[in-house]
């Protein structure tokens, strides 16, 4: 098909497309003259994938680009798929330009060292997490957020939570699928989607428990 036809079945413009392949995000079509190439299924497949990941999944296009590249390494396994698509969910381009970018790295910094409390919680609990994992990063600085607001989340609390969210997890990996960009939709867009869904059951949880301890009148019946 011609980049018009793909652009007809994808919904994206030609524009778009073409940013795409000066990107490297879009594999380039079968040359059929000096201005004319052919595409195909392969190319619908990706451009979908692209636009998912950036429309629902909010990725920068750089970020796209790490995760297709690992996508398409030779060899890759599925455990690496999932950790580059995990990764780009933490793409520093996607987050607000701090005020005071100093202080901000001196956060991250410390956050990565002997003082994280991320850090000594998962290697309390046993977990396999790699030392430079941005998830880290982030559960510190909202751990500390907490803190400053007065809201104490101690060890052990923290452990129950951790807990809960293992076994959330165990959910997710036992749903990734085997095919390399099955996987990328699955972590990155499942993140995304799924993220909201556990919100709503955490809040509609809390109620129940709430109900069941007595501390709120239960919701009528009949």
């Amino acid at each position: 098909m011609k980049i018009s036809e793909l652009a007809s079945a994808t919904d994206v413009g030609v524009p778009t497309l073409k940013y795409y392949l000066r990107e490297g995000v879009l594999h380039a079509g079968e040359v059929r003259s000096r201005t004319q190439a052919s595409y195909d299924d392969s190319h619908v497949e990706r451009v979908r994938l692209v636009r998912a990941l950036t429309g629902v999944g909010g990725l920068s296009i750089a970020a796209v680009r790490r995760v297709l590249e690992v996508i398409e390494a030779p060899g890759v396994g599925p455990t690496d798929v999932m950790a580059a698509a995990a990764a780009s969910l933490y793409d520093p381009e996607l987050e607000p330009e701090p005020e005071v970018p100093e202080v901000r790295r001196a956060q991250r910094g410390a956050s990565k060292g002997d003082g994280s409390a991320a850090r000594e919680l998962v290697d309390d609990l046993g977990w396999h997490i790699y030392p430079d994992d941005p998830a880290l990063t982030a559960l510190d600085e909202a751990w500390s957020a907490c803190s400053d607001a007065g809201i104490g989340l101690d060890a052990d609390r923290m452990r129950r939570y951790a807990t809960s969210m293992h076994g959330v997890a165990e959910t997710d990996v036992s749903s990734v699928p085997a095919d390399p960009a099955g996987a990328v939709r699955q972590v990155v867009l499942g993140t995304v989607l799924v993220d909201p869904v556990l919100l709503s059951l955490r809040r509609l949880a809390q109620q129940d428990v709430a109900v069941r301890a007595g501390a709120i009148s239960p919701p009528p019946t009949g």
